[in-house]
């Protein structure tokens, strides 16, 4: 049964670092969270609005992180999401699992695995309301790039 397990699924090397201060804590060298950052930079670039990083991963176990982000016309949207892939693609050598509503353009979601982007129209938005539905999961602030870049936990 163990080669089953290990012919079908890859390993990951993962280390743990225990302090005295926290419980253990499982360090990956956050790649979701560097990847996220890399998103959330791509959207404002296109001038995204609304931008919303949670911290999905202690609630969920289908992501990292969820990012929201609306778009105000169905050109904008896809304009977004073309621009995230892009940067994606050239920093981190990373394409979407899959890719959905591109065609519509009211919604788009682009899966990577780790990290899960929602760009949006105000419509869909207010309708569907995902951050009322993952308002558990912890916020992480996206600064400007005027406030020198990185995410904060909040």
């Amino acid at each position: 049964m163990s080669d089953y397990f290990q012919a079908n699924f890859p390993l990951q090397s993962l280390t743990v670092q225990k302090s005295a201060l926290t419980s253990p804590q499982i360090d990956t060298n956050d790649t979701s969270e560097n990847v996220v950052a890399t998103i959330a930079e791509a959207a404002s670039d296109r001038k995204a609005g609304d931008i919303l990083i949670l911290r999905v991963a202690d609630v969920s176990y289908l992501a990292d992180y969820f990012a929201f982000m609306t778009g105000y016309s169905r050109v904008q949207v896809r304009a977004i999401a073309e621009a995230v892939e892009d940067q994606v693609q050239q920093e981190w050598q990373k394409r979407p699992l899959r890719v959905e509503g591109k065609a519509e353009g009211t919604w788009v979601v682009l899966d990577y695995g780790d990290v899960i982007v929602h760009i949006m129209m105000p419509k869909e938005r207010e309708f569907y309301n995902l951050e009322a539905f993952w308002g558990h999961a912890e916020r992480v602030e996206f600064p400007t790039s005027n406030d020198g870049g990185g995410l904060v936990n909040s």
